[in-house]
């Protein structure tokens, strides 16, 4: 491979998987170094809820783009593949392959595809649609998007407030719905010979791996104890602290990753701590539903089943595979 060229690695699955257990050991073995791909990883003070890596796994395998955001700020798709690439640029000139490892397919398709051409952001309009929601609430707001851009509207509850000011000020800008820019950006993939993807919108080719137990109820099951073991190692108290911070509401990013949301909700009296703890898991399940829905359409993707001590030495053998062909 020429040296311009270096592949990047991309080890995606639902939640609750064992991606990070298998991305540290490849750490410890490979020549590869850890990114982050976990949307609620990103920002400082969540750890429990997040699963965040002890501090003695991140002696092992440091992780780049972990804990760094301030939760009262926003972090886009388009922030992660900014931050991303800079980081890929990083490792591969300390002649190293980057491992980007997590559950937040959105940042993964935002890396390999690129992002639509968009207007920059206008101070005075987010502050005309902002005065509509103080004045008629964000429902509002909605109605508003859906008479312009029906199909965005379609997909954004009434309540994502950072989406639905982004979608109407890009048509107030414009002229033209969201959706139709997201119409018109395509992504092409080919498959080179050595079987990497290589994405129209990515100067990188990509080794695709999905880690994911064939057995959903398994999953299931795994998902229910670690929100109880969570619970035990004090994400109470975690959110309860994320609550001192008056800049903090249920509405940001932050605060609506799954696990937060539900503790937020019941400590503040909007629900009990048996129906908080049934939410919590409910959440954290329909999200592996959606993290292996997005998997299923993903080009190029290799299934490893987290369960499968030969499939998790396959998956070790292709990344080494890999790094071989770059290095030797």
């Amino acid at each position: 491979m020429r040296e311009t060229c270096k592949p990047i690695f991309l080890l995606m699955g639902p939640t609750c998987s064992g991606k990070t257990a298998l991305a540290i050991e490849a750490a410890q073995r490979l020549p590869v170094e850890i990114i982050n791909v976990d949307s609620a990883l990103v920002y400082r003070g969540l750890n429990i809820g997040a699963a965040r890596p002890s501090d003695e796994e991140l002696a092992l395998a440091p992780h780049r783009l972990l804990g760094f955001r301030d939760p009262a700020e926003p972090y886009s798709a388009a922030d992660f593949r900014a931050d991303a690439l800079s980081e890929i640029e990083a490792i591969q000139a300390r002649g190293r392959l980057p491992l980007l490892v997590g559950g937040t397919i959105l940042y993964f398709k935002a890396l390999v595809e690129g992002l639509a051409p968009l207007p920059e952001a206008d101070p005075a309009t987010r502050a005309d649609i902002a005065a509509q929601a103080e004045a008629e609430g964000w429902p509002s707001v909605h109605r508003t998007l859906a008479e312009v851009d029906p199909i965005t509207a379609e997909r954004l509850k009434p309540t994502d407030r950072q989406r639905l000011q982004r979608a109407l000020e890009v048509y107030r800008l414009t002229g033209r719905p969201l959706s139709a820019f997201h119409a018109d950006h395509h992504t092409t993939v080919t498959i080179n010979p050595e079987g990497l993807s290589q994405f129209s919108g990515l100067p990188y080719p990509v080794f695709s791996a999905a880690l994911a137990p064939q057995d959903r109820t398994w999953l299931h099951e795994m998902i229910a104890r670690r929100f109880h073991a969570m619970l035990n190692a004090g994400l109470i108290d975690e959110v309860r602290a994320l609550r001192q911070d008056s800049r903090l509401h249920r509405d940001l990013p932050a605060i609506k990753a799954v696990g937060y949301r539900q503790v937020w909700d019941y400590l503040a009296g909007d629900s009990d701590y048996d129906t908080m703890v049934e939410r919590g898991i409910i959440a954290t399940r329909q999200l592996a539903k959606r993290q292996y829905t997005w998997l299923r359409k993903w080009p190029g993707v290799v299934w490893y089943d987290s369960n499968r001590e030969q499939e998790r030495n396959q998956l070790f053998g292709q990344l080494d595979k890999i790094c071989k062909s770059v290095f030797s």
